[in-house]
């Protein structure tokens, strides 16, 4: 069997020192947790637990017994693993490891890194910290509610434990459809299966349990996936209650809109504070929001003081996908955070390069294998790896370099030893890990043509894998990732969508408890990605705000989100899309969320329910329609209608033809007393941008200040779009609004 080489990172904290004995003469005080990778036993059945650490144990050094202790009274062998790595992690000093290295079979050591507390990362990757800050200011999101419609829920995952939860608020008045009530507690106080109504709303897949325990999951230590992202699992608002309204069908994934709008009624009923649904409708099927059932519950929860997070939809990055686009709604689009679970490509000519994978294989190729890049003469995407071309080409044993759409399945059945996928170029440096019937790793598209360049460059390519495990700090985080659906919007191109983006790149969460079946090894925390994982963060970021300013209103909270948003990633450059450009308004909305900066955003644009009757008169819609969705009764002829830039909108979508273009907002003071802001813009070329007034001053709390933007077209340019930023700074704030121009 093939030789195994893994970096794995594991996290493992140790109590504080005791005096002890040691059996080793090195110095005591260089021990260090080592990671120790060796291949795996030839010879011998070792199907046996006790006989596999035997075979660990014959790689210690001499000196060190079986059941050998260090000064801290912890054993010198710390862990054992049998499918993650062939190899095992113990305390050594740097002389024990030099003689370890010349026993037959052992491969490599190293010592081992700490990583911080995580979550699926995102709390402390998105700056909440669990004892000071934004987090604690907001007591978690205590004692608001949120409901989420999906697809059901796991009641008995300990995410949803109520250890130190409240009791629901006294307003509360849902239901719970778990037998007995036995499935709801202080932290899901309510369930009901608006699809099988005769069926308690369990989660038989895990789409619904990972989104509620991203929006108020509670801490949950030892989370991990197949052994990677090892930490603490927590929620965005870990004290906010969830009722669970399913609406979804487990296995199919689909959601019947008498479903979902029934489950929008009862919450809205119930007296939930924030709706999340991770749902909506697919690639280009637009609806007027007249003809939406999700706009129309939507707007209907909004007048409620309901605040709605939806996910923007995973048609990305084709223009004009996004979906779930009414301007009362928060669409979110998804970003990269800056884990990854890192697997290298080491090629024949020692260049290597960093993919990723989930570990879950005994028999990585560790050692150089042919490589092979299967193409028939006419080769094309579809037609790369597909079963004829993996029948004409030998693979045997071989690393298979592959195009994502490929089904890895083939590639096993065809004997390939393992395999590299990699990105075509609409994709580009967006990975998204998921599990594999074989060993492999996810690589870019330029890496691809890398390795495809040296398989052309050579007789005789080769590659191995070198397993390297959890890497935090990634620069170029947060990066938008290529399915995140684009606007502009389809129905109502003046209103810019999405509105702002969240970590929805592999992120791990709470799963209905299953069995990984290459390993046979039971998990209860799934990785996942989609704009369905970023929703959730916001709904939970929602929570937290509505806990801290009970008093905003929806808009208010959405404004905050928006106008505070991060436009630069941890390098301090513009945030990238996944061609590695900066990327567009129409990719990441307002910014990447930046929860504690939200908190206190200076000044916000609030928008009342009635004053979205003059922006949907001025979409043409019918006195019917309208009222469809406001309710009441609308005559749009007996008041001045408006266009859809005109809405008090804290993001700009201007058409600009020849004529100059005038758009008005008013902004109102949230942070304290007299104040004054300056504006400041970033013009593009060809157009001049002006504001009246330029300066603005307030004396007072909630004071309001109306404003007026004019663009004006000052040279035709050869592009059908470009982008502005407008801010206004004072101190410590800097409100921003991003503007998209298109020309016209």
């Amino acid at each position: 069997m093939a030789s195994i080489l893994i970096s794995l990172i594991f996290i493992i904290s140790f109590s504080p020192a005791i005096a002890g004995i040691s059996n080793v003469e090195s110095d005591i005080n260089d021990i260090q947790t080592y990671i120790v990778y060796v291949q795996e036993p030839k010879h011998g059945n070792f199907s046996k637990e006790k006989d596999l650490e035997s075979w660990y144990h014959s790689f210690l050094p001499a000196t060190i017994s079986s059941n050998s202790i260090d000064d801290d009274h912890q054993s010198r062998m710390v862990h054992y693993y049998r499918h993650v790595i062939s190899g095992f992690a113990a305390r050594l000093t740097a002389e024990e490891v030099k003689v370890m290295e010349t026993k037959s079979g052992f491969i490599s050591a190293h010592v081992e890194n700490t990583l911080q507390l995580h979550t699926t990362h995102t709390p402390r990757f998105l700056g909440l910290h669990q004892n000071s800050g934004f987090w604690k200011d907001s007591n978690f999101g205590k004692g608001v509610i949120i409901g989420v419609v999906d697809s059901g829920i796991a009641p008995t995952h300990p995410s949803f434990g109520d250890k130190d939860m409240p009791p629901p608020p006294e307003k509360w008045r849902g239901k719970c459809e778990f037998a007995g009530g036995a499935g709801c507690n202080n932290k899901i106080i309510g369930a009901r299966n608006f699809l099988h109504i005769s069926e308690p709303p369990t989660d038989n897949e895990g789409h619904g349990t990972h989104t509620s325990s991203t929006a108020a999951g509670t801490f949950v230590n030892g989370a991990n996936i197949l052994g990677q992202a090892n930490g603490t699992a927590v929620g965005m608002a870990p004290l906010a209650h969830l009722a669970m309204y399913k609406a979804c069908d487990d296995y199919n994934g689909t959601c019947p809109e008498s479903s979902v709008s029934a489950a929008l009624d009862a919450a809205i009923e119930d007296g939930v504070d924030v709706l999340s649904l991770s749902i909506g409708l697919g690639p280009y099927q637009h609806k007027e929001f007249h003809a939406n059932a999700i706009a129309i519950a939507a707007f209907k929860a909004v007048k409620k003081g309901i605040f709605v997070s939806i996910s923007a939809g995973n048609w990305g990055p084709k223009p004009f996908s996004v979906v779930n686009d009414a301007p009362w709604m928060l669409t979110v689009g998804a970003s990269t955070t800056d884990r990854s679970i890192v697997t290298s490509v080491q090629l024949g000519n020692q260049e290597t390069y960093d993919g990723e994978s989930l570990l879950q294989w005994t028999d990585i190729p560790s050692e150089q294998l042919p490589l092979v890049y299967p193409v028939t003469k006419n080769a094309s995407a579809t037609t790369n790896c597909s079963p004829e071309t993996l029948k004409s080409i030998d693979v045997k044993g071989k690393v298979v370099l592959c195009l994502l759409s490929v089904n890895p399945q083939d590639v096993l059945d065809a004997g390939g030893a393992a395999m590299i996928l990699m990105n075509n170029q609409l994709i580009g440096d967006s990975i998204v890990v998921a599990r594999s019937v074989l060993p492999n790793v996810h690589v870019s598209y330029m890496v691809g043509e890398s390795i495809k360049a040296y398989i052309n460059s050579t007789s005789s390519p080769t590659a191995a894998l070198v397993v390297k495990g959890t890497v935090i700090g990634e620069k170029s985080a947060p990066a938008i990732v290529a399915f995140s659906s684009r606007g502009p919007s389809t129905v109502s191109p003046g209103i810019l969508k999405p509105d702002v983006v969240g970590p929805g790149v592999n992120i791990i969460a709470a799963w209905r408890t299953a069995v990984e079946p290459i390993t046979n090894t039971e998990y209860t925390f799934d990785i996942i990605s989609g704009t369905s994982m970023s929703c959730p963060h916001l709904s939970g970021i929602a929570a937290l705000l509505k806990s801290a300013h009970p008093d905003w209103s929806p808009a208010a909270i959405k404004s905050a989100i928006m106008t505070t948003a991060d436009t630069i990633n941890l390098e301090g450059k513009p945030i990238l899309d996944r061609n590695h450009l900066p990327a567009d308004p129409f990719a990441v909305g307002a910014g990447h969320v930046n929860p504690s900066k939200a908190n206190d955003p200076g000044l916000i644009y609030d928008i009342q329910p009635d004053d979205y009757i003059p922006y949907l008169c001025g979409l043409n819609y019918t006195d019917q329609q309208v009222q469809g969705i406001v309710g009441g009764d609308v005559q749009c002829s007996k008041m001045s209608s408006i266009a859809e830039a005109e809405l008090n909108y804290p993001s700009f979508s201007i058409r600009l033809g020849s004529s100059p273009q005038t758009v008005n907002r008013t902004v109102t003071n949230v942070g304290p007393a007299n104040l004054s802001y300056t504006s400041q813009i970033v013009a593009p070329e060809g157009v001049e941008i002006t504001i009246q007034p330029d300066k603005i001053s307030f004396t007072e709390k909630n004071q309001k200040v109306a404003y007026s933007v004019t663009f004006t077209r000052s040279k035709n340019t050869n592009t059908s779009f470009t982008q502005a930023n407008l801010s206004w700074i004072s101190g410590r704030y800097a409100v921003k609004s991003p503007i998209a121009i298109s020309f016209i």
